[in-house]
């Protein structure tokens, strides 16, 4: 019989940090509202939770390597809203952030987990962020916590 590893969705002695994009606020608020209430669901503790403000969503990349070059978390969140508007801006800030977020977690082998929203339009986001889409931050915190565990019982 093969021995299968799965990560446990339990956060208790876990500890997280969230990055969270200020542009976008009235909907990053909402998905970091969505993590916290995930964490906490899941056994974690918020005095194991800091929640770190970026300006916008291309200076996460940046804080995500130092806090999990820290070595102080078991998972590292981003949390974004990236909202398309009439350039090309968004193509370019949906892309690095993206490269980013992956950079960090590759680099680190501290879970970085990848909550940015990359939609369309406001009513997107707004679905995204907890109406007919569900909240997109309890899902990435989900995969936060699922991830440190994994990390966890994977160690080498």
């Amino acid at each position: 019989m093969a021995n299968v590893v799965h990560g446990q969705l339990n956060a208790k002695g876990k500890k997280f940090c969230i990055l969270v994009s200020r542009f976008n606020e009235f909907i990053t608020q909402r998905l970091l509202e969505g993590a916290m209430d995930c964490i906490q669901r899941h056994d974690g503790e918020d005095k194991n939770i800091d929640i770190v403000w970026t300006p916008g969503s291309f200076e996460i990349p940046i804080v995500a390597m130092r806090m999990a070059q820290s070595k102080k978390y078991d998972a590292v969140i981003c949390l974004a809203a990236v909202i398309r508007g009439g350039t090309v801006h968004f193509e370019y800030i949906a892309s690095e952030v993206t490269k980013g977020i992956a950079h960090v977690g590759l680099q680190t082998g501290v879970p970085t987990i990848y909550g940015v929203l990359t939609c369309e339009s406001l009513e997107e986001a707004i679905e995204r962020a907890g109406t007919k889409q569900g909240n997109k931050g309890w899902q990435a915190a989900l995969s936060g916590i699922e991830m440190a565990d994994l990390m966890e019982k994977t160690k080498i």
